[in-house]
């Protein structure tokens, strides 16, 4: 009962007009995320977006609900992983779908008014009950899209952080620096240990100095990582030097029966970087 030419052609030719009347309606005193930005070429992407919305959208009334929802979803993907929309907060994302849904009904209307008499009341409402439904299964199939995206950036940013945080530093004659800060836990451990077999290999090192003065806390179960990890240097022939040790990780490291005996201490990184040239 929805589908209907005449209402398709005449959205179709108000979709540059709902776009400008869009953007123009947003209170860029309160907008935030992607609605706030003054740079001209992200206002242009978000016009476009935004139009290519509705050339989309109009097809509602022309189309079998299944070819629509098909035909719809590289918009909805595109939107739901673009950057500047995963870093706007999603519940004003939401709103602006629904100001745009107001536009749509505001248009019916006009297009009633424009052909009184010619459609019946059922018909009418068969229009709105067909914008209201579809903006709720793009509005909710947005927000799954997006809730993926940003678990999926949020995962390569911590991925980043943790490669980032366990840096080995090349210095001369195939020497290398690993300096450890901050609070390692058990998965932090694991990665340290699969970077620094890795970063050793690929620069060529030889001998490591690895620093723990920045360290906070460590569990016996992180400790045991780390001792795992230089007994694996040394089995690809990398000898190691611990710098920094705290009193309590020496205690932990005792406590479990992991031995020094096959790496050098350091009380200090400076002892540790003037040993290296001896």
């Amino acid at each position: 009962m929805h589908r209907d030419k005449a209402l398709h052609s005449f959205l179709i030719e108000k979709t540059w007009q709902m776009t400008e009347e869009w953007y123009a309606s947003i209170d860029k005193s309160k907008a935030t995320g992607v609605y706030a930005s003054s740079n001209p070429e992200t206002i242009r992407t978000l016009k476009k977006q935004n139009h290519e919305f509705h050339l989309h959208f109009c097809e509602v009334f022309v189309k079998e609900e299944s070819e629509f929802l098909k035909d719809f979803e590289p918009w909805i993907v595109m939107i739901a992983k673009d950057d500047e929309h995963l870093n706007t907060p999603v519940t004003v994302i939401m709103n602006e779908f629904f100001n745009v849904q107001r536009q749509y009904l505001g248009f019916v209307k006009e297009f009633v008014n424009f052909h009184e008499g010619e459609y019946s009341q059922d018909v009418i409402n068969s229009w709105n009950d067909v914008i209201i439904n579809t903006f709720n299964k793009i509005v909710t199939w947005f927000v799954e899209e997006n809730q993926k995206y940003s678990e999926e950036k949020l995962i390569a940013q911590q991925e980043m952080i943790n490669e980032l945080s366990s840096p080995v530093i090349a210095l001369n004659n195939h020497m290398g620096l690993l300096p450890l800060i901050g609070v390692i836990d058990t998965a932090r451990a694991k990665l340290i240990v699969e970077n620094t077999l890795e970063q050793c290999t690929e620069k060529d090192i030889s001998h490591l100095l690895i620093d723990l003065s920045g360290v906070l806390i460590i569990d016996t179960m992180v400790a045991q990582q780390i001792f795992s990890l230089i007994e694996t240097l040394g089995l690809i022939g990398v000898r190691s030097t611990i710098s920094g040790i705290r009193p309590e990780i020496a205690l932990t490291a005792t406590q479990l029966g992991l031995s020094f005996d096959k790496v050098a201490i350091k009380s200090n990184l400076a002892q540790a970087l003037a040993s290296k040239d001896k």
